[in-house]
């Protein structure tokens, strides 16, 4: 398998190697394996995951915050790490459940927010354009 270092994955992913080093830091992504030399060394999914993160970040508007609690929560979901043994822990697992739906459903709200937001922004995008287009024309004609 084949290891970048932090210069590669800086080119890769555009992101500068001290960003990199702080979002590793606040837990965006996982501290990379090191060499001898305590050089960072990734792997090719170390950094389609960095990708993956710095696109819900930009591309979704996620704040650094919100960015932590996605990557929680879809790390508890998708690890399934519910240590229940008794039944006596059942209510802990059903609440753990229900703190998590309650998280995700927090997440798509605020998600279709900005996506309404979007829209809006979108739609006085296009008019601008409409009316530099209308403006065009006149100017044509004269």
């Amino acid at each position: 398998m084949r290891r970048l270092k932090i210069d590669e994955v800086a080119q890769l992913t555009g992101l500068t190697k001290r960003t990199i080093r702080y979002y590793e830091e606040i837990g965006l992504f996982r501290t990379p394996e090191r060499s001898h030399g305590k050089i960072r060394l990734y792997t090719e999914d170390d950094v389609k995951h960095i990708k993956r993160v710095m696109d819900a970040k930009e591309i979704l508007g996620f704040s650094l915050q919100e960015l932590q609690q996605f990557l929680s929560l879809k790390e508890r979901v998708t690890s399934h790490k519910f240590h229940y043994q008794k039944a006596s822990e059942q209510e802990d697992k059903e609440q753990d459940l229900a703190e998590m739906a309650a998280g995700l459903t927090e997440q798509a709200s605020m998600l279709e927010e900005k996506m309404k937001k979007m829209l809006a922004f979108h739609q006085e995008l296009t008019e601008l354009i409409q009316k530099v287009d209308r403006l065009s024309t006149m100017s044509n004609t004269m």
